[in-house]
Order: structure tokens, then C-alpha cells, then sequence
């Protein structure tokens, strides 16, 4: 089992005390590079099931994000919101996906964000 990166961590803990979704951050996981802003995990949670619930086919998973966030206990995952993973010279989606990255399996990190451009 690895030790997670206390900085890592207590840069989580800012945004989850400070209720903020401007952080940006990118990680390595798992071999891949995600790179987005981060969320607190009830606004995450929140933005998920609001998706899900519009959703004809998935609505019935809306309840699960709905369960109350652990309060006063450190972070132990990231919660991206408007992020991408980044392939080749595309980012995956084009507009941001919401992505839930275990802080002890992130290998690298830097923060801000990456974007490519054809120019």
C-alpha cells in the first residue's frame, strides 16, 4: 500500500474547505494524464446526479451521489470537474467530463491545467 502525498492531500483539503471548483490540477493515474479543475466532493456528487437524474436510462443511479460526504476526515480522492484525460494531442472529451482520481494513486501531479493548440 503506497502513502499517499500529504501536499497532495492537503491541497484537497483546501478545496474541500473553501467549497471551490477553481483549483486546477493535472495528475498522472494509473498511466493516465487527467488534467481539469477540482471540486469539493459534495459539489461533485451534486453535478453527478443532477446528470444522472436528466438521464432516461440512468436516473435510477442519482440517489447514490446523493449520500452525505464524510465530514472532518482528510480527502482520499480528487474530484475533477470539467476535466480532461489527455491522449496523444486530444483531450477526451473535448468538453470536460467529471472524474473521481484516489489521491493514492496519483504518481505525478503539477498543478494547472494542460490544453493543446494547433497553433
Amino acid at each position: 500500500m503506497s502513502k499517499p502525498d500529504e501536499l497532495l492531500v492537503d491541497v484537497a483539503a483546501l478545496v474541500e474547505s473553501g467549497h471551490s471548483n477553481q483549483m486546477t490540477l493535472t495528475v498522472v493515474a494509473g498511466g493516465a494524464v487527467i488534467t481539469g479543475r477540482l471540486a469539493p466532493e459534495a459539489v461533485w456528487r451534486q453535478r453527478v446526479s443532477e446528470v444522472l437524474a436528466d438521464s432516461a436510462r440512468l436516473s435510477e443511479f442519482s440517489a447514490a451521489f446523493t449520500a452525505p460526504t464524510p465530514v472532518d476526515k482528510a480527502p482520499t480522492h480528487l474530484h475533477f470537474h470539467v476535466a480532461r484525460i489527455l491522449q496523444g494531442t486530444v483531450g477526451i472529451p473535448e468538453t470536460g467530463g467529471m472524474y473521481r482520481v484516489a489521491i493514492d494513486d496519483v504518481s505525478a501531479w503539477t498543478m494547472g491545467d494542460f490544453s493543446y493548440s494547433d497553433r
